[in-house]
């Protein structure tokens, strides 16, 4: 899941007010791909997250549903390197996301919906994503095609502020997330240590994918996110983490 990835409309963000300077025109000063470090990739990312976070409600640390997401995430401070950082949107979608600067949303809609430890298991396949560069890679190559579009500033050592086309780019790219096979399958299996880690049942994250297919075809479907609906071969995936939970002797809970 694009989990536990970013899925807000990009069309929604005012960001009339960035500054226009930040752009030098020619393709001359195109950033090509193999020049654009973690950094410079997290820096452009966290851009976009800070006008994402402007433009939603984030519930403040007093909320429940915040003071639920904290003791969740209790102790997980970072990966590889990269900073977590957790917050909570008011919104009814079923959905969450990670994105490559350590930037980890929740909506209330998916908090509504899964127990403690389903929401745990999207969490960690999400973060997942992000350890293991699928995020990273993914917003790369957005920020790239963008760059090669418009001639990204590079007269600065400093990382460049974006443009709004720039910024909607990346925003394009959150919101239709699409991971390989493969990628999901390791995110998947990421999600599963990370729940056994925790000590909790790996059979959570089953449940969760459940559910969520569940709401992906019933009347509460306009409100589940590409989230899960846009992953390949979900009974495939199901399956195989349920085989994995009997493999390692894991019971199923009741509920």
């Amino acid at each position: 899941m694009a989990a536990v990835l970013v899925l807000a409309s990009c069309g929604s963000l005012n960001l009339q007010n960035l500054n226009a300077e930040r752009l030098m025109q020619g393709g001359a000063y195109a950033i090509q791909a193999l020049t654009l470090s973690d950094a410079e990739v997290q820096e452009y990312v966290h851009q976009y997250i800070t006008q994402l976070d402007a433009q939603s409600v984030v519930l403040p640390e007093s909320n429940a549903y915040t003071k639920r997401l904290r003791k969740l995430t209790q102790g997980l401070d970072g990966v590889n390197e990269v900073p977590l950082n957790f917050k909570v949107y008011q919104q009814n979608e079923v959905n969450a996301f990670a994105c490559a600067d350590g930037s980890v949303r929740v909506y209330t809609g998916i908090m509504d919906v899964m127990t403690d430890n389903e929401l745990l298991g999207v969490i960690g396949h999400e973060i997942g994503h992000v350890a293991l560069s699928h995020t990273r890679k993914q917003m790369q190559s957005a920020i790239l095609t963008n760059a090669a579009k418009e001639g990204l500033a590079a007269t600065s050592d400093k990382v460049a502020t974006l443009t709004d086309s720039q910024l909607g780019a990346i925003g394009e790219a959150i919101l239709d997330a699409r991971f390989s096979r493969k990628q999901e399958s390791e995110a998947d299996d990421y999600g599963y240590n990370f729940l056994v880690e925790a000590g909790k049942n790996p059979w959570a994250m089953v449940m969760s994918f459940e559910k969520m297919q569940d709401l992906s075809g019933g009347n509460q479907s306009g409100l589940v996110s590409n989230l899960f609906s846009s992953h390949p071969d979900t009974a495939t995936r199901i399956e195989r983490i349920s085989q994995r939970c009997i493999t390692d002797g894991y019971d199923r809970p009741s509920k």
